[in-house]
C-alpha cells in the first residue's frame, strides 16, 4: 500500500512540473517592478547535457490532450505564437527539475527534448535569441512557445504580450561548424566557382517539408492524409518515427520548393482547420 502511495505522488510531482507554465494568462502573471537592463544578459549557449530525468516522457496528456516528445530536435523549425511569463512562476520548478528564472534566456516548449536550445527570430522585427528549452507549455491552441521574461524582453514582445517567430533547434555542434563557417570566410575572401557550386549543391540537399501532425496510430495519420490529399496539389505523405512504446505516425507535405510557399500552404490548411502545422527541413 505504501509503495502504491509513493507511486501516485511521484506521478502526481511529475504531472505538476509538466505544468508549470501551462496555465499562465497574461492577466495573471506580471513583469518585474524593476527592470533590469537585459541588453547585459547574454544568450544561452547550447552545450551537451543529459536528459531530464522526469521532464521527457513519451507522451503526457494536459486538458485532456495528448502531446508526444520528441525524440530529438535536429531539424526542428516551426513558426507560431510566442508568449512569455514572468513574477508568477519566478522560482517554481520548471519541468527540467530547475527553478524558473525570469531574469535568465529560457523558454517553455511543449515537445522538445528537456535540455534543448533553440534560436528564436521575431518575425516582425527580426530581432533573434537563443534560449534553453527547460520547461513544458505554453497549452494554449494557438501558441508554439513561452519565453522568458529578459528571452521576450530582447525579442520586443512583452508590451503586446505575443509574437510570432520562428523557432529553431540548434545545438552545440551548430555552434562550432558556425565558429568554423567563420574562419573559413575569413581564410577565403573570394571563393573560387568550383566552391560556390559545392555550397549551393549542399543546400539543395535540404528538404522542406511541411507536418500537419503526428498521430499514434496509421489509421488516424491515413484518414488526415486522404483529407488534405483532396485538397491540396502538393504530394501528402506518412513517415513513422519508431519508440519504445508505439511508433508515431506523421502527417507531410513536401518537399517544398520554398519557405514562403511552404507558408501559403500552412495558410490554405488554416482555413480547413489544420492550424497546428510545423515547417520541418531535414
Amino acid at each position: 500500500m505504501k509503495q502504491r502511495v509513493v507511486k501516485y505522488l511521484t506521478l502526481s510531482i511529475m504531472l505538476t512540473g509538466l505544468w508549470s507554465c501551462g496555465t499562465v494568462t497574461e492577466q495573471q502573471d506580471s513583469a518585474p517592478k524593476v527592470k533590469p537592463d537585459v541588453s547585459k544578459i547574454p544568450d544561452a549557449v547550447p552545450r551537451d547535457e543529459p536528459r531530464s530525468k522526469y521532464g521527457n516522457p513519451a507522451s503526457y496528456e494536459v486538458f485532456g490532450r495528448r502531446y508526444y516528445t520528441l525524440a530529438s530536435s535536429e531539424n526542428y523549425v516551426e513558426r507560431g505564437k510566442a508568449s512569455w511569463y514572468g513574477t508568477k512562476f519566478h522560482g517554481r520548478r520548471t519541468s527540467s527539475g530547475e527553478p524558473y528564472d525570469m531574469y535568465a534566456m529560457t523558454a517553455a516548449h511543449k515537445t522538445l527534448p528537456l535540455p534543448s536550445y533553440a534560436e528564436v527570430i521575431n518575425l516582425e522585427n527580426g530581432r533573434k535569441v537563443v534560449v534553453k528549452i527547460n520547461d513544458r507549455g505554453p497549452f494554449h491552441d494557438d501558441r508554439l512557445i513561452d519565453l522568458s521574461y529578459s528571452a521576450a524582453t530582447k525579442l520586443g514582445i512583452i508590451d503586446k504580450g505575443t509574437g510570432q517567430v520562428e523557432v529553431r533547434a540548434i545545438s552545440s555542434k551548430n555552434v562550432v561548424a558556425s565558429t568554423t563557417a567563420k574562419k573559413d570566410v575569413v581564410a577565403n575572401v573570394t571563393p573560387t566557382a568550383n566552391a560556390v557550386s559545392t555550397q549551393t549543391t549542399t543546400m539543395g540537399k535540404v528538404g522542406l517539408f511541411l507536418q500537419i501532425g503526428a498521430f499514434s496510430t496509421l489509421s488516424r495519420a491515413e484518414q488526415i492524409k486522404q483529407q488534405v490529399q483532396q485538397q491540396i496539389q502538393e504530394r501528402v505523405h506518412i513517415s513513422s518515427v519508431e519508440r519504445v512504446q508505439t511508433p508515431l505516425y506523421r502527417v507531410r507535405i513536401g518537399p517544398l520548393e520554398s519557405v514562403e510557399y511552404s507558408d501559403r500552404i500552412a495558410n490554405q490548411l488554416m482555413g480547413l482547420g489544420f492550424s497546428d502545422t510545423r515547417l520541418i527541413k531535414e
